[in-house]
């Protein structure tokens, strides 16, 4: 069956988060190590979409649970900062800046076939993201519309519904396995990307051997989806 859509993760597999997030930290005043502060907030916030998936919290947008996590960690570090200064860093995370070479393999990967972005970020911050990565998407779908979080079969069938089409037509893109394997679950093709310095430079090696496709940039995905000669 033809691959006739791509959907992408964006948190991690197209944006950096971690460096904008450390940034923001070390901007707000509060003193402690900023890239430890935002891999715990990264942790937290991903922990809180399993929690709403599993009933243990009430559905939430993900800016809601950036906002909530973001207190319980200051919090339980006994961390001060105002509340300006924490709606300040929840909405750092509509600043984040694409991984190089991002923008240019969307658009490469648009020409032959439909490109949507399927994140577990709320659709105002997607819009937000977007604008200030300048990354061209045929439309953006969110958890948001399925009310439940990856990885969840009805986040990505809400997708694949709503483009229209079957789920063997589409393939998820993504950096981490346990949302390709979600994607896998709900009848999806998948393409790991390798992102090695999400968590900085030391980053835990991943891998997913049961995806369709292993890359190292959008530009070898597109290279890869494409029949070689003769085919």
């Amino acid at each position: 069956m033809e691959v006739r859509a791509l959907t992408f993760d964006v948190f991690g597999t197209l944006l950096d988060w971690r460096s904008t997030i450390a940034s923001a930290f070390g901007e707000s005043g509060v003193e402690a190590d900023s890239q430890e502060l935002a891999d715990d907030w990264r942790a937290r916030a991903l922990a809180a979409t399993q929690e709403v998936n599993q009933k243990q919290r009430s559905w939430a947008t993900f800016d809601e649970l950036h906002a909530l996590t973001l207190g319980e960690l200051l919090d339980e570090r006994g961390l001060e900062l105002a509340g300006e200064g924490r709606s300040a860093l929840v909405r750092a995370w509509h600043r984040l800046d694409p991984w190089p070479h991002v923008p240019a393999g969307l658009e490469t990967l648009r020409q032959r076939r439909v490109v949507a972005a399927l994140s577990n970020g709320n659709l105002a911050l997607l819009v937000d993201l977007v604008r200030h990565g300048d990354l061209r998407f045929d439309c953006l779908l969110s958890a948001e519309l399925a009310r439940v979080y990856k990885p969840d079969p009805d986040v990505y069938l809400t997708g694949v519904r709503l483009l229209g089409l079957e789920p063997g037509e589409v393939m998820m893109v993504a950096a981490h396995p346990f949302d390709l394997g979600g994607a896998r679950r709900a009848g999806l093709r998948t393409a790991f990307i390798d992102r090695p310095l999400e968590y900085g430079p030391g980053s835990p090696a991943r891998e997913d051997p049961e995806a369709d496709i292993s890359v190292k940039d959008l530009d070898e995905l597109a290279a890869r989806l494409e029949p070689g000669p003769g085919a």
